[in-house]
């Protein structure tokens, strides 16, 4: 029986590493195309889904450490991803970019995960230690995504003002011009 639990053990450290790593070159690669509104939102959408798997007994946990689970997703591993990535407009599109931190910091959460995951396997069941970190995670990406979404909108707002203040001045006659910021 111990055998098969380390097994199950290190099989869930080799799939975390493979799924974090995957998740560190797909950010890394969607800097490199414009964001939309659409690609911004989905991911916590289709993460939502999810919490399908509290319906199941082996899933639950106490309200305590779901929040708990939740509000350290919130307060503290939000953080850096909010502070570490910003959008910038490029003409009509607006494109995601992240610091130089960024892939430090993404390893730098994964490893945090891993090593708690295994101190918090030895208190709780596998399911229950997965529900936790689903709600972990949960509570990481909505700030994330709603401090995009914010920044988003206000870019899109800017860039139509911009447009207008440009129709304008070509319909008066003006040479319109074009602000680098």
């Amino acid at each position: 029986m111990l055998q098969s639990t380390q097994l199950l053990q290190a099989g869930s450290v080799i799939m975390s590493l493979i799924a974090g790593c995957a998740l560190i070159v797909l950010r890394i690669r969607a800097g490199r195309k414009p964001t939309t509104l659409r690609k911004i939102i989905m991911p916590p959408i289709g993460m939502a889904t999810g919490f399908i798997m509290f319906a199941l007994p082996a899933m639950h946990i106490p309200w305590v450490w779901g929040l708990s689970a939740w509000g350290t997703g919130v307060l503290i591993f939000a953080f850096p991803l909010v502070v570490t990535t910003r959008l910038e407009r490029r003409q009509a599109d607006i494109y995601v970019i992240r610091s130089k931190a960024f892939i430090f910091i993404m390893a730098s959460l994964l490893l945090i995960r891993l090593g708690l995951h295994s101190v918090v396997e030895k208190y709780m069941t596998v399911p229950q230690t997965a529900a936790l970190f689903f709600l972990l995670a949960f509570g990481m990406i909505v700030p994330w995504r709603l401090a995009m979404v914010s920044e988003y909108i206000r870019l899109r707002g800017s860039g139509l003002q911009e447009e207008e203040q440009m129709e304008e001045a070509a319909g008066q006659g003006e040479k319109p011009v074009q602000r680098l910021i």
